[in-house]
């Protein structure tokens, strides 16, 4: 459908006309199919009208059950068909898209109260597809390999031939494989080291036959924050590649759960450097006749970076609650990053000679170049470490440098809100002590609308809440979980700060015997939206989960009790050391703020109708800090 849902007038401005259609859905097309008049509603309605009438940035927070999500599909939607450019709905992460797409979810109830057709596509992360490359390894290796050849072997025919395609559909998204565990995942999907460029197999790639599908969208496209971000960062080097950007053109941008993007922001804004990625790529150089001043200078580089990571992996050291292993960067580490940078300018000025001899593949060098380039980028914010954040992680394949610079809104001001459109911040929290000052800033938005409503359900009726503030023996506070379980027959969802704690909480569970008294479903034990569905069908399971303090939205008595089993202060690991260091008073700054907002989505799982009742259960032991109790307290019934 590429037609208005109502009938346009010319004559009249379009955002105006738009704004009485949706006004009309809301008060008489909605309650004609059942739903409630919100006065929320209409209000965000309005609000909304101005931001896409001026093409400004605004911040839309309103409560848990205000209906924010249908207010802002319909504004992206008509816009989308007005400017012929689709909207782009970033969410915060990919089980926020499923709840959004779900045959249940808020773009099919308004496509079939409406009676119209919406064009709405998923754009999923590179992550959420198999790699082939990385499939051929796993299936040929020792561990469950039989598994891996049987994914293998169910591959679409056109994935296993090499003739001329006739037809392909997409394939290979995480969620096709709902039983295998997010380290199985892991294994065989894509990564941030795969060098698509190069790939032979990118033809046949589903997560290339996934973008040839949603790039060709008229309404929506629904992504990640992450994988927008990344869209953002990339968009310049793509187009100098000669690849198209991750997204096409759009015309507006809704951030759902916008209080996220900056973290987003900063993760497509990092670099991340590997040995053996870096020894792969220059030695492709070696593959032709080179000069030998050029071969000495590939073989220094790549000992130099043998060197490097050796003394990273050797000072640095595992922070607790984050899978970041921190280090101090010592004068010695700073020769080793600055003789690693002195090699790989060698190696850059040997290329420029060596390219006027024609002897390299133009398009391998051009592979080359761009990494060394990238590489270059990332050693030079060493010049500055008060402008870095810099930490190493591990897997089988050895350490990973992590480089981040500090501040990521230079790059979102020139790239993302200097551009004439509308851009919508949709949240339950977004404002600080009623003000949306502390998230404009940090995001580098210097002009913006704004607008608070409150959540229309009656938590004082509707929900109990309790403070468990004394520090607990790990026994002690297992029974009191079960105690607390046992009230509500499980129905419960325990929020984890942290993997390792939930981790902590399994083991010890399931070594005690007590396991059995419910069905509990464990994060990375299974796709996510599995899992949801598996919780919300089986009402008196218990699920246990690291990252659905937001958008997890099952209504009835399935979700009956919320456990938050520690108060949610961010971790003590190299990005928020960083925040604290720059803070005049780091905890009231950097670590109140953060829980408090984290904690009152994680309630917020709780109500998500007027019918709901249930219960709010906070272990936590810094509760035992006045100041700390009291803040908390004032947001809960």
């Amino acid at each position: 459908m590429t037609t208005y849902p109502f009938n346009f007038d010319p004559s009249r401005p379009f955002v105006e006309q738009a704004s009485d259609w949706i006004t009309d859905v809301f008060y008489e097309h909605l309650p004609e199919a059942g739903f409630e008049v919100r006065d929320e509603q209409i209000f965000m309605a309005f609000q909304l009208e101005r931001a896409y009438k001026e093409k400004k940035t605004i911040f839309a927070e309103a409560g848990v059950g205000t209906g924010k999500t249908l207010v802002y599909l319909l504004y992206a939607l008509t816009y989308a068909r007005y400017t012929r450019k689709p909207a782009i709905i970033a969410c915060a992460d990919e089980s926020l898209i499923e709840q959004l797409v779900k045959p249940e979810g808020d773009i099919a109830k308004l496509a079939r109260h409406l009676n119209f057709t919406i064009d709405a596509r998923l754009g999923k992360s590179p992550d959420q597809y198999i790699c082939l490359n990385k499939l051929d390894e796993a299936r040929i290796g020792e561990e469950e390999a039989a598994g891996y050849r049987d994914i293998y072997e169910s591959l679409p025919e056109f994935v296993h031939f090499t003739n001329t395609l006739q037809s392909f559909h997409p394939y290979g998204n995480r969620k096709e494989y709902p039983d295998l565990t997010d380290e199985q995942w892991n294994r065989m999907g894509w990564d941030v080291f795969q060098d698509c460029l190069v790939c032979s197999q990118r033809h046949r790639c589903g997560q290339t036959l996934s973008r040839e599908h949603y790039r060709k969208s008229a309404d929506l496209i629904i992504c990640s924050h992450d994988f927008y971000m990344e869209h953002v960062w990339t968009y310049e080097a793509r187009k100098r590649e000669g690849q198209l950007p991750l997204l096409p053109d759009h015309s507006s941008v809704v951030f759902d759960e916008g209080h996220l993007l900056e973290t987003a922001a900063q993760n497509a804004l990092t670099y991340k450097l590997k040995h053996t990625l870096f020894e792969n790529i220059v030695t492709r150089l070696l593959q032709g006749e080179i000069r030998e001043s050029l071969a000495v200078a590939i073989e220094e580089a790549i000992d130099q970076s043998d060197n490097l990571f050796a003394l990273l992996d050797k000072c640095s050291h595992p922070v607790e609650a984050s899978d970041r292993k921190d280090f101090v960067l010592s004068e010695e580490l700073m020769r080793e990053v600055n003789r690693f940078r002195d090699v790989i300018d060698t190696i850059e000025e040997e290329l420029v000679f060596e390219s006027g001899l024609s002897t390299l593949d133009d398009y391998q060098l051009k592979i080359v170049e761009e990494h060394l380039e990238m590489i270059q980028i990332a050693l030079e914010l060493f010049k500055r470490p008060d402008h870095l954040i810099s930490w190493v992680t591990e897997d089988v394949d050895g350490l990973t440098l992590v480089i981040m610079p500090k501040r990521v809104k230079e790059v979102l001001k020139e790239r993302v809100f200097s551009q004439k459109m509308p851009v919508v911040f949709s949240s339950a929290t977004l404002s600080v002590g009623g003000t949306f000052d502390f998230i404009a800033q940090n995001l580098g938005v210097d002009q913006y609308l704004s607008f608070s409503v409150p959540s229309p359900y009656d938590y004082k009726e509707q929900m109990q809440a309790s403070l468990i503030p004394d520090p607990l023996a790990a026994e002690d506070k297992l029974k009191r979980a079960m105690e607390l379980l046992k009230q509500t027959g499980g129905r419960a969802l325990i929020l984890f700060p942290s993997r390792e704690e939930l981790s902590r909480f399994r083991k010890q569970i399931e070594s005690s015997g007590q396991s059995a008294a419910y069905r509990f479903l464990y994060e990375g034990s299974a796709e996510i939206s599995h899992l949801i569905s598996a919780f919300q069908n089986d009402e008196q399971s218990v699920l246990c989960a690291v990252t659905l303090w937001e958008g997890l939205d099952i209504p009835g008595p399935s979700l009956s009790h919320v456990i938050i089993w520690e108060l949610p202060f961010p971790p003590n690991d190299p990005l928020f050391a960083a925040k604290r260091k720059d803070a005049e008073h780091p905890f009231e700054e950097v670590d109140m703020p953060y829980m408090l907002l984290r904690l009152k989505q994680g309630i917020g799982r709780l109500i998500r109708s007027r019918e709901d009742k249930g219960s709010i259960s906070i272990f936590g032991t810094k509760l035992s800090q006045d100041a700390v109790k009291e803040q908390v307290q004032a947001f809960l019934p």
